[in-house]
This record gives C-alpha cells, structure tokens and sequence, in this order.
C-alpha cells in the first residue's frame, strides 16, 4: 500500500520537485576523496598448520600437513638433486631422465599410467628445477590409495622405453629450434651465457644444448636415476585432507621397502662465477625483429644471502611491481614497452640479477637511457611512502601464496632444498615490514652497480647498434644465434 502511494505521489509532482526528491539523498553524501588512493589495511592473517614429521621405516622423512577444507592431498617426492648437478658434457641430463619417469614404469606404458591417473582423476608429472627435482601427484583423498602405487612405480620402477626416448629427444630438439627464433629466449639464454659461460651450468639452458639432447642414451638417463633418485636424496611431502594415522600405512606401503642402490650421490659444487668489473654491451643480432629484448645486470645472490628481506623491499620498488620505476618510467611515462621489470634468481648458487624489458625497436636507445636512470636512481634515500608501499606490497601479497595443497607443498619445498627454519613462513611479513629505508639502500649499493652490469639486446643490429653506440655504454660485442644455441639442432636422426 505505501509503495503504491508514494508512485501516485511522485507522478503527480512537477519533474523539477521530482528531481529535488531523489536528489537529496545523494546530496547528502560525501563525494569519495580521489586526491590520494585509499591507505591499505593489515595483512591478512596467515594461520599456517603444524608440520610433522616423521620417518618410514626405510628412514624416508616425511613431511605431514593436516588441510580438511577440500577433500584432495599433494604428495610431492622432493630429490636434493637438480639440474645444477648435471656433469660436465651432460648439461640437461637430470630435465630429460626425470621427464621420461612418467613415459613408462613397472609394467604400465606411458599411455597406461596416464589412463590411470585419468580414471583417479589425478595430475601425476615429474620434472627437475636448479637445485631439485620432484614427483608430483595431485588425487582426490578418497582416490589416494589407488594413486599412491601409480606414483611409486613411475619413481622407483621406470622403465626408460627406446621410443619414448627418442619421442621426447625430439619434442627437445623441435622447442630448441623453435627458441632460435623467439627474441626473448634469446636474451635471456644469451645473458646466462655472458655471465657464466658455457662451462658453468648456469651458463646453459635446463633442458641442455642441442648436441647433448642428441647424445643422451638411456645409459646415461638410467645412471642420474640410480645416483640421484634414492631414499637417502629425497623427502615426502604430503599436504591435504589426510590424517598420521590413515595416511602413513599408505605411504609405507608404496615407499616403505625402498632401498638405496650404491653410495649416496655428491653433490656438484659449482664453481664461483667471475665478477664483473666494467660494463659492456652484447648485440644479438636478430634481423627483422620488431622489438629488443633487453637484458642488464650481473650475478647476483643465493638463496641463503643474509639480504633476504631488504633484496625483497629494494627490488619490489625497482622492478618487482607493476607500479614499480621501472615499470612506471617504461612503460606508463614513455610507452616503450608493455612491460618493465627487475628480478634476483635466488639459488643454491648465486643466480642472476637482471632487469627486462621488450621494446619498439626504434626506441631501444631512450630505452636503455632510462633503465640506467632508473638503476642509478634506486642507489639513493628511498622516499617514507614509497618505502611503505612496497612493504605493504610484499606483505599483503604474501597469504596468497598459501591458498592450494599445492601452494603449500611448494613453499615447504623451498623450506626443504634452502633449508629455511620452520618458522620461516610464519615470520615472514614481520621480517618484511622490519626493512628500513637505510636497509634498502645498503642493499641496493651492493648489488645494483649499474657500471658493472652486462647489457645484453637480442634484436635488428643494423637498426639499433648506432643509437646503442651513441649512448657510450661500453664495449660492444656481437653475438649470433648460433654463438647463443650452438649449431641448429638436427631432429629425426
């Protein structure tokens, strides 16, 4: 009845004395303040569960975590062995042996344990990284009993078939030849090989060269299987809707008689990378190409640098953010780019530090201009707002990462392979908000001395040397494709 009322009502006024009607309340309110972006709340709380953890019975530790929220587990097989300990002559031997555990195992073929984990409604892979690799198996809780056994047949009883090999050899040489032509492949193969060079393992792509791709045997995979792949190098992750009780017979049912084959692996020490002492420049010549890729810097730190927290904050402001400077100046300010940014690849090893970037052809020079701008600029006092927002950045991005099973399961590998204390997390944003103005500086100074950084441009040399040169950056170098790859792989052989 009142609804019906106040629409006569309404009706009946002149449009004027309406309009005054509706207006009201909305001139009652306060118009939004835009003059500053709205102040961040707190980050949100991370409740983090209790690790156990525990041993099977041929001593295999065992890492438990209790998550009842969704009825799935994440069991990783976690190896202390990598691609870092590849052997000379043999870059890419631990990518393609780990890869090939899935191709065949037990008395399951490749397409038999895919069908498998299909019929489970399971992920099961392996694969290797830098300083580790893993299986990895992603099931249903009410599935995991039946997916356990898939997965310990793919890691303790592969079987290397000949003509997965050879599939797989050639899916590597194909993607090889493919990234011969991709400008950002280029730079960033071509600047691991300027820092490093060929010898050192940081110096070659993960997945190897084409000439020891086309060299590996299953001789050769089976031997990094039996020194890398063994009770005594590995630790089980296991993250999900499981309990102690129900979910430990299980694993030592599928793990429990496995046994070490020989003497326990060692680990490959690799050797310290030459430090820099002047800037140089290293052309790419890419003829055609309608940008450069840019690579800058040098090598960096490892994961256990005692700079942890204040690289973060340092970097977050650098390049670690799209509102970041380098973003901003690139790509917001000038429009060079699409995107601008900085990175430390933190290894067990000290890994690169690098900024990036892909830009108009035509601007590579202003382009590189204002890298350097940027890079001599973040050596001063950090601004107090600046400062915080990069903290506040960092801290309230960080709960995010703890969302999945697999979330979890891939922090607690880094907590395993960097041997971080098991508080790590839990302290994390602490350590982060702790950062001061001065710690950013000190950290910056150290590690981003722009006169000693390595300039690498994968792009149209005759288009962008002469601006390149103008700029006086250095001493130029030209490189090829080949000099990057080596020799154009040949597939099918």
């Amino acid at each position: 009845m009142m609804r019906v009322i106040s629409t006569t009502i309404l009706r009946g006024l002149p449009c004027a004395t309406a309009l005054l009607v509706f207006a009201t309340p909305l001139s009652a309110q306060r118009a939004p303040d835009r003059s500053k972006p709205p102040a961040p709340g707190p980050a949100p709380a991370l409740h983090l569960p209790a690790i156990e953890k525990l041993k099977l019975s041929n001593g295999l530790p065992v890492w438990l975590v209790e998550m009842h929220e969704v009825p799935v587990v994440q069991v990783n097989l976690v190896l202390s062995t990598g691609s870092a300990d590849d052997p000379p002559g043999k870059f890419g031997v631990a990518s393609l042996a780990m890869a090939m555990l899935t191709e065949g195992a037990g008395a399951r073929s490749t397409l038999e344990i895919a069908d498998a984990v299909d019929f489970l409604g399971a992920d099961l892979g392996a694969a290797s990284a830098i300083d580790s690799s893993a299986v990895r198996l992603h099931v249903p809780a009410a599935r995991l009993a039946g997916a356990l056994p898939i997965m310990a047949d793919v890691a303790l009883h592969p079987t290397f078939p000949a003509d997965e090999l050879e599939r797989q050899r050639d899916d590597r040489l194909t993607d090889l030849l493919q990234s011969r032509d991709d400008p950002p492949t280029i730079a960033a193969l071509a600047f691991a090989r300027v820092l490093y060079g060929a010898e050192h393992r940081y110096g070659t792509a993960t997945v190897g060269t084409g000439a020891t791709i086309g060299s590996f045997t299953a001789d050769d995979l089976r031997a990094f299987y039996r020194a890398a792949i063994r009770p005594d190098n590995a630790t089980l992750l296991v993250v999900g809707d499981i309990t102690r009780g129900a979910v430990v017979p299980l694993l030592e049912s599928a793990f429990g008689a496995w046994k070490a084959d020989g003497p326990a692996p060692v680990h490959r020490t690799l050797p310290a990378a030459q430090e820099r002492t002047a800037r140089e420049v290293y052309i790419v010549d890419k003829p055609g190409a309608p940008q450069s890729q840019v690579r800058i810097g040098w090598v960096g730190v490892p994961r256990s640098t005692p700079d942890y927290f204040p690289i973060q904050v340092m970097n977050t402001i650098l390049g670690g953010s799209f509102s970041s400077r380098l973003n901003m100046n690139l790509r917001e300010q000038h429009g060079y780019t699409y995107g601008a940014g900085s990175s430390f690849d933190m290894r067990a090893s000290a890994g690169p530090f690098a900024a990036t970037a892909g830009v108009q052809t035509d601007k590579t020079s202003p382009a590189l201009t204002e890298f350097f701008k940027e890079l001599d600029a973040i050596l001063k006092a950090v601004p107090a707002d600046e400062l915080a927002r990069a903290k506040n950045y960092v801290a309230l991005r960080f709960p995010g990462g703890f969302e999945t099973t697999a979330d979890i399961t891939r922090k607690l590998e880094d907590m395993l392979v960097y041997k971080l204390p098991d508080d790590y997390f839990a302290k994390y944003v602490q350590n982060i908000q702790a950062v001061t103005a001065a710690d950013v500086q000190r950290v910056a100074r150290k590690y981003v001395q722009a006169g000693r950084f390595a300039v690498v441009v994968a792009g149209d040399r005759a288009t962008i040397e002469p601006g390149i040169r103008a700029l006086a950056l250095g001493p130029i170098h030209e490189l090829t494709v080949d000099d990057v790859f080596g020799p154009e792989p040949k597939i099918g052989n």
